[in-house]
């Protein structure tokens, strides 16, 4: 079995959270020029904790992407079962968008150091398609969303406004009417 498929011990998982979290929090504050060892002292570990499970500031920060794509797949789970099937989907799509906001400077990084994004994030990228699309189907069998949608049209418009949202921090005001106007166009006519 190698280290890497074997299950972290409880210290060492928690260590790696605690390492995330504090890295998502120098990485706002700092920008592109957070620091491993901002990282550390933030999370209140050593450099050798955050360089055994992230050999590279760069996979620090892809790590930070990974875990946030999985909580959202994770989130979609629980809104899968929601009464409502069109608000789920339309909170899940929200809080995709949400997300891509928060992760701009960590796309930043991880660009300018030359590391293809998509690469490393596959497969907690194919997660979030698996969850969209179950999100998807079940709010067009409860009639809420527009039959006629299909998963790649809704990937593309969710891509595109993520991509805003990285681009350009929005309001909350502008963003809500943005996706309104979106949601609009994916409700049953």
């Amino acid at each position: 079995m190698s280290e890497k498929s074997r299950p972290l011990r409880t210290d060492a998982r928690r260590n790696r959270e605690r390492v995330l979290a504090a890295a998502e929090t120098v990485l706002a504050r700092d920008g592109a020029t957070a620091s491993m060892r901002a990282v550390a002292e933030a999370a209140g570990v050593g450099l050798g904790t955050i360089y055994r499970h992230f050999p590279t500031r760069e996979a620090l920060f892809e790590g930070i992407m990974v875990a946030r794509m999985l909580e959202l797949a994770d989130q979609s789970a629980e809104l899968a079962e929601a009464e409502d099937a069109g608000a789920a989907f339309f909170d899940f799509f929200t809080a995709v968008v949400d997300n891509a906001g928060r992760m701009r400077a960590v796309a930043e990084v991880l660009t300018h150091a030359g590391i293809d994004v998509k690469a490393g994030t596959s497969e907690a990228g194919a997660a979030l398609r698996t969850a969209l699309g179950t999100l998807l189907e079940r709010a067009q069998h409860r009639g809420d969303l527009r039959p006629d949608l299909q998963l790649a049209e809704a990937l593309a418009l969710l891509a595109a406004m993520c991509l805003a949202a990285e681009r350009r921090p929005w309001e909350p005001g502008p963003r809500d009417r943005a996706l309104a106007v979106l949601f609009d166009g994916f409700r049953p006519r």
